[in-house]
């Protein structure tokens, strides 16, 4: 009985180390929606880094979490009231007694936290499959980054603005704590059903309209067709007739081709004629042209011949080499006095 004291209190200092640590396990996946809004939405305004809207949604979901986390809690009151009501009845007890008694009340405990933990597991995993319904509703793809759920300085944020929060609501009118809730799934749906009925009918409009028009364009174009097939048989029947007159044309080009062609070959071979006629006659007009030009070439040089037996010449000759040698004598003199100069 003498070590039964401290075995009891570190049984007791153990039962309830262990229940607070389940407690802020608790606690840390009652964090776990918000800290999940913090993953998904950048920061626009207010504490929380999101939009005053979604503000609102992670205080409404808060309180949630705040009233299991109360119920847990209470649970786990109870547990020990029951045990200290139903067992410590007596003044001492043996230390296996202790022993039964702690481990009984571990079970309890345990199965009470696991139960409420699995439960807000299964809470969580219903709020995102809500956003996640409400995001493929308009064709969006959310991600989350599961290691910011243990982010230290996150979990003390949060923890700093349910703090704040409460303090705040506490001072506020039942009146003023009312929010808007989240719009029901259903009605996002009809709104995109109405909006994508709206545009196939829109779509269709579009449709029959450009489907009238191809009409009339068809219509016109058989109109068209029509003219052109009658345009087409007139002018095959002038092209008939075009076609008898230019057999008749036809005939008289050809006669006429055929005279044109056999005065061509007369007046060749007339034109071959003359041209033989005209080369004989050019070769002997060739021959007198030499004989001529070798009758003048030796009448030249007899001219000269005659011409250099004459006085005159001799006289002129003379005088030119007389003049020649004074024009000598004139440049030796001329060349002596430059020379002294």
């Amino acid at each position: 009985m003498a070590t039964l004291g401290p075995q009891l209190s570190e049984r007791r200092r153990s039962g309830r180390h262990e229940t607070s640590q389940k407690a802020n396990i608790h606690s840390s996946y009652a964090h776990f929606s918000l800290c999940l809004s913090l993953c998904l939405y950048p920061p626009l305004q207010a504490e929380l880094g999101v939009n005053e809207h979604h503000q609102k949604e992670v205080v409404s979901y808060m309180r949630f979490a705040r009233f299991k986390r109360g119920m847990c809690l209470k649970t786990v009151d109870s547990c020990f009231q029951d045990l200290k009501d139903s067992r410590l009845v007596e003044e001492t007890f043996t230390v296996d007694e202790v022993i039964d008694m702690l481990d009984g009340l571990q079970s309890v405990v345990h199965s009470e936290v696991e139960s409420e933990l699995i439960n807000t597991t299964y809470t969580n995993v219903l709020l995102l499959r809500q956003l996640f319904s409400q995001a493929e509703k308009w064709y969006l793809k959310l991600q989350t980054d599961v290691s910011d759920l243990e982010n230290r300085e996150l979990l003390d944020q949060v923890a700093e603005f349910e703090k704040s929060e409460y303090t705040s609501s506490n001072k506020k009118s039942t009146a003023d704590s009312i929010k808007p809730k989240l719009a029901p799934l259903n009605e996002g749906g009809s709104e995109l059903l109405n909006k994508t009925v709206a545009h196939l009918q829109e779509e269709n409009e579009k449709l029959k309209t450009r489907l009238r028009t191809i009409e009339t364009q068809a219509t016109a174009a058989l109109d068209e067709k029509s003219k052109l097939e009658k345009s087409l048989r007139d002018l095959q029947m002038i092209q008939g007739d075009q076609k008898n007159n230019a057999n008749q044309d036809i005939t008289e080009l050809e006669n006429k081709v055929a005279a044109l062609k056999s005065q061509f070959e007369k007046t060749l071979n007339d034109t071959t004629a003359n041209q033989k006629f005209l080369e004989e006659d050019l070769v002997t007009t060739k021959h007198d042209l030499l004989k001529v030009q070798d009758q003048l070439s030796t009448a030249e040089k007899e001219l000269e011949k005659k011409f250099q037996q004459t006085a005159a010449y001799r006289n002129m000759k003379e005088i030119l080499t007389k003049k020649n040698e004074q024009i000598k004598d004139l440049r030796r003199r001329l060349s002596k006095y430059e020379s002294e100069d």
